[in-house]
């Protein structure tokens, strides 16, 4: 038995992406994340959580609480081994605001070098946290500009992000745990602390205008509520943004309400009660010092950052959207040439698009044909959410709705499928035309093509006049058949022109 699982063992183990792990010890839980490969887009395959509380207390008393760290070391323990049986490499330990500061913090950190001494444990300062938080938000939002807070249990970190540069930091003990102890449970008494702590950062103003980048639990826990009470279609808080007005409305309601009333509330986290008033305070004042216009809700942070660092430049420089669309469609394609000559085949039909529309249709030919491995009668279905709920950090929900919009009608979605108001909801009228144009579009190539390139190649489509013209290279392979004057007819009707064939020799 031994021998066989030996010899199946090691092709997997030659075949399998490198994995890395890292455990965020910090002021309120303890966090192991597993990623797998080193790519553009951070591939999370294992990921838990224990709420410690290790910084509870700490304002008062200088010390770790001392309730905590048995449990932490136990739970520590237990991290590195799953991180190892999972093959990870490297593993580190790296610790934040709550060890860093307290009076027992060094003997905290010599006693899990102790126990774990092939586990290396890195105490970083708050201007180190901020700094690595930002490498995380700034591999979800590559041009990000504005203001960055990252709030934990004992600090919130700031940084100044200009188009992508990390500019001025900040580390303020303004967590949600450490500014209950500082407010005595008050959140009143709370405003008065957060706004004399902001005081003290004056280039917060540059904020004016610009947006503000929310990481940390407590404020994902914010967008989560505002997501279930208003019905938003898509439940993935990152990239979710809201308006200055809303985003400061909702945290008025929560910094007001007491715990009755949060539990009543859609979407509030039964863990967080305690600390969402506190993250609430902090974020109204935050709006108030940086003057930011909207809200940008980063589910990159810390972690994200640590991985980040572990990536050559040239791939950390890769544009995050066009990397989501070639690992999908390395990991559910057929042939990684196809994708090149779909765009250059589409190039016709979008002859004004601008910049950003053309890479968005790029990566909407990189996934066209991810469905190509399922169920026939669910390619649709499947297509659509793999592409919407992908992990592709730098994937924007308007860039979801359109591309899961694109592969579904290119799979033949029904226009009345249940699935499909979750993409429109997300897109204006004009971009959900564009994409219903697009996936007719990519639908009439695979129907010439059987999805190859060299079949493609007998092929064009061009504009005359008020035609849409199809010229098939005569013995290529490919024939203008009832199915393709069909389709050729859908996207001559979305472009609001004729359709015509043309027939080539060879």
């Amino acid at each position: 038995m031994d021998q066989h699982a030996a010899r199946l063992r090691d092709p997997a183990e030659r075949l399998r992406p490198p994995r890395v792990g890292v455990v965020d010890l910090g002021s309120n839980s303890v966090r192991l994340v597993v990623f797998e490969g080193l790519s553009r887009n951070p591939l999370t395959i294992f990921n838990e959580k224990a709420v410690l509380g290790l910084g509870r207390g700490l304002q008062s008393t200088g010390r770790l609480n001392d309730a905590a760290i048995g449990p932490a070391l136990t739970v520590l323990a237990r991290y590195a081994a799953v991180a190892r049986a999972m093959g990870a490499e490297p593993v580190e330990i790296i610790a934040t605001a709550a060890t860093r500061d307290a009076e027992n913090g060094p003997d905290f950190i010599a006693e899990i070098t102790s126990r774990l001494p092939d586990t290396p444990v890195r105490i970083l300062s708050g201007v180190e946290e901020g700094a690595m938080s930002a490498d995380g938000v700034l591999l979800g939002f590559p041009g990000a500009d504005g203001i960055l807070g990252d709030m934990g249990g004992g600090s919130l970190e700031l940084v100044d992000l200009d188009r992508g540069r990390m500019g001025d930091a900040a580390s303020l003990p303004l967590g949600a745990i450490r500014l209950a102890d500082r407010a005595g449970g008050d959140p009143v008494r709370a405003r008065a602390i957060v706004e004399g702590d902001l005081a003290r950062v004056p280039w917060l103003r540059r904020g004016e205008g610009r947006d503000l980048y929310l990481v940390g639990g407590a404020w994902r826990a914010l967008a989560r509520m505002h997501v279930a009470q208003t019905g938003y279609p898509l439940h993935i808080v990152h990239h979710y943004v809201l308006r200055r007005e809303e985003a400061r409305d909702l945290a008025g309601v929560v910094a007001k309400a007491d715990r009755r009333l949060l539990e009543k509330m859609p979407g509030a986290p039964l863990k967080r009660l305690g600390d969402m008033p506190f993250a609430a305070v902090v974020l109204r004042r935050l709006l108030r010092a940086t003057g930011a216009s909207r809200v940008v809700f980063s589910a990159n942070g810390l972690r994200e950052g640590w991985y980040a660092r572990l990536l050559p430049r040239t791939v950390r420089e890769e544009d995050p959207l066009l990397a989501a669309g070639r690992e999908l469609a390395a990991r559910y394609g057929r042939d990684t040439e196809l994708a090149p000559a779909l765009c250059r085949w589409t190039d016709a039909l979008f002859e004004t698009e601008t910049p950003l529309e053309a890479n968005l249709r790029q990566a909407c030919c990189l996934v066209a044909d991810i469905g190509s491995h399922d169920h026939p009668d669910y390619r649709a279905e499947h297509a659509f959410y793999r592409v919407l709920r992908q992990p592709g950090v730098g994937v924007d929900h308007h860039q979801r709705a359109f591309l899961a919009l694109v592969v579904a009608t290119r799979y033949d979605a029904d226009a009345a499928a249940p699935f499909l108001p979750t993409a429109r909801l997300l897109l204006d009228a004009a971009a959900a035309r564009r994409a219903e144009t697009l996936g007719v579009a990519l639908r009439l190539a695979f129907t010439l093509s059987g999805g190859t390139p060299a079949l493609l190649a007998g092929t064009a489509l061009r504009r005359v006049g008020g035609e849409l013209r199809l010229r098939l290279v005569e013995g290529s392979g490919v024939f203008a058949g009832e199915s393709v004057q069909r389709r050729l007819d859908a996207v001559a009707a979305a472009l609001g022109l004729g359709a015509m064939v043309e027939v080539a020799g060879g």
